[in-house]
């Protein structure tokens, strides 16, 4: 500490540094100088003598002062601009000492921090002590607890200091992390119910190493560092919004945060995380929108592999299996799935590898349910959704498919069969009574859709006006008969909106739908654009996101 003496005795350089502070350190001050002017006898001398002892202790440079008197260059120029290199170097010097593998080294730190600490309001000597508290793997209680009581201090550490600050303040950690969280889910939101229909096109498009380098992923993923109680809180905050909100958007953050640590082999926290080995394997699916046979005989063992006694686990596997990008690769596989077996004229129960796609389906449909009632067991997969209602969907692409090769014979080969109207009632009937059934069904319709299949989508229609929620979402495709069928049906869907879901769900299906009128409401009838108008009234009180503030509790 011997290049600090000269640089503190100047008002300059000590800022709102305490007298008390310098005499602990054995450096002198204002106060110090005022005292000896006021005793001395000979105030020249006592100057002099006072700027020797508290100057530069270098006797070689004692003779280069004069010089540059001669040259106008103030003392407090010089002393500052060799105070800011010795603050400089001593800085680098800090972080080389953290570096390096002396057995001593933390203690070293340790005392320095010690000596420090007193001028830690002093803005010139505040980086030194910030640097080594940083550089300290344990922070010494009563230092940091100065520290969390000073605003400004707390402001202006490193978050490596913060961390430690954190691990045991879970509110203040709370209020941290809640305008993160807001924000995410104000992002997501944003990009799901743009006014633009091209962006929900391109919602599952970006890669899952895309999304983590998010601003909020990357801001939680370097607040928690390689904390594992953090991590902990983090995802404990994720299933009370969850639960609260019923927000699938949380559930993908949960994959995220954790994907995000594994890009960067945070092992502390992958290697303790039960759900890791099976995220990263589903990341890849996600990755290629495809399930295939390896990876989804490892996803089995990963589910298979849960202990007796360790049946929480199922918690967070089920949020993580919530995801829609999740879900919209599992879906996604399973109508290809379905595609080869119509090939192969096998039925659905025969595919060990669909039973696994709708089991982890089921798992991820269940999530809310079972975090809610802390009841961790798989759901049981209504077998008839295999054996009635696959084979079901199978036989509409068959009569499909079907009829468009009739349609290119000749003429007086064609039967007199026309394009088939009604749909299986097993279909119907777990389009209204299962969830998973639900979600298949409306990818099955997406699928129609995009292949611009107008006679099937029609045909699919009205059983989708009794059975799902979110009719709204099955008419991306701005065509004119489609998309009026679709407002059709809306009415309807609204009734049937609490089947299986919450108010959140009824106000997506309202902005999905408003989304759509947005850009044919010219082209809607005056009588339908009216009925929907008064269907889509919003209530007096809709909530998009939760309290945040539940984080804390």
């Amino acid at each position: 500490f011997r290049p600090l003496r000269g640089n503190v005795y100047s008002k300059a350089h000590t800022g709102s540094g305490t007298a008390s502070g310098n005499f602990a350190l054995g450096i002198s001050n204002g106060e110090d100088l005022k005292e000896t002017l006021t005793n001395c006898t000979e105030p020249l001398k006592a100057i002099d003598q006072f700027q020797t002892e508290n100057g530069i202790l270098l006797p070689t440079l004692q003779s280069a002062l004069p010089f540059l008197d001669l040259h106008g260059t103030p003392r407090l120029e010089f002393h500052q601009s060799v105070f800011d290199e010795l603050r400089d170097k001593l800085m680098e010097r800090v972080a080389f000492i953290a570096e390096g593998k002396d057995e001593d080294r933390y203690t070293k730190l340790e005392e320095l921090l010690e000596k420090s600490f007193p001028l830690v309001k002093m803005p010139s000597i505040q980086p030194v002590v910030m640097q080594v508290m940083k550089h300290l793997p344990k922070v010494p209680e009563k230092k940091l607890k100065q520290v969390m009581a000073d605003k400004e201090l707390y402001k202006v550490c490193a978050v490596e200091v913060k961390r430690q600050i954190w691990q045991d303040n879970q509110a203040l950690f709370g209020d941290e992390v809640s305008p993160l969280l807001k924000q995410y889910i104000v992002e997501k939101e944003a990009a799901l119910f743009s006014s633009d229909l091209s962006v929900l096109h391109n919602f599952f498009s970006p890669s899952p190493k895309t999304r983590r380098q998010g601003e909020v992923v990357l801001k939680l993923t370097q607040m928690i560092g390689k904390n594992v109680k953090l991590y902990d809180m983090v995802l404990q905050f994720l299933r009370t919004l969850f639960l609260r909100t019923r927000n699938v958007h949380y559930c993908t953050l949960r994959a995220e945060l954790l994907m995000s640590l594994h890009d960067l082999d945070i092992s502390e926290i992958c290697s303790v995380d039960p759900c890791h080995k099976f995220t990263w394997c589903l990341d890849a699916c996600i990755r290629e929108k495809f399930v295939d046979a390896k990876r989804a005989r490892e996803l089995q063992g990963f589910l298979d592999g849960v202990k007796k006694g360790q049946e929480q686990v199922l918690g967070d596997l089920s949020m993580i299996l919530c995801d829609p990008f999740a879900s919209n690769t599992l879906v996604l596989s399973t109508v290809r799935n379905l595609q080869e077996l119509v090939g192969q004229d096998a039925l659905p129960r025969d595919s060990p590898d669909l039973l696994l796609l709708l089991r982890m389906l089921s798992l991820g449909q269940g999530a809310w349910d079972m975090i809610d009632s802390q009841v961790f067991k798989e759901p049981r997969l209504d077998l008839e959704v295999v054996t009635r209602f696959l084979p079901a969907m199978m036989s509409v692409v068959v009569d499909d498919y079907t009829y468009n090769v009739e349609q290119k014979l000749p003429s007086e080969e064609k039967s007199s069969l026309s394009y088939p109207s009604t749909l299986p009632d097993a279909f119907t009937k777990y389009l209204q009574e299962n969830r998973v059934a639900c979600e298949m069904g409306l990818y099955f319709v997406l699928h129609i859709t995009k292949q611009r299949n107008k006679n099937a989508l029609q045909r699919l229609l009205p059983a989708l006006g009794e059975g799902l929620p979110c009719v709204s979402h099955s008419v991306l495709n701005p065509n004119l008969s489609l998309c009026t069928a679709g407002f059709h049906m809306q009415p309807k869907s609204m009734q049937h909106c609490s089947r299986f879901d919450s108010l959140p769900s009824k106000e997506n299906v309202h902005r999905h739908t408003l989304r759509l009128l947005l850009h044919l409401h010219q082209k809607v009838l005056p009588s339908r654009l009216e009925t929907l108008v008064k269907t889509l009234e919003p209530p007096k009180q809709v909530g998009c996101f939760g309290n945040l503030s539940l984080i804390n509790q």
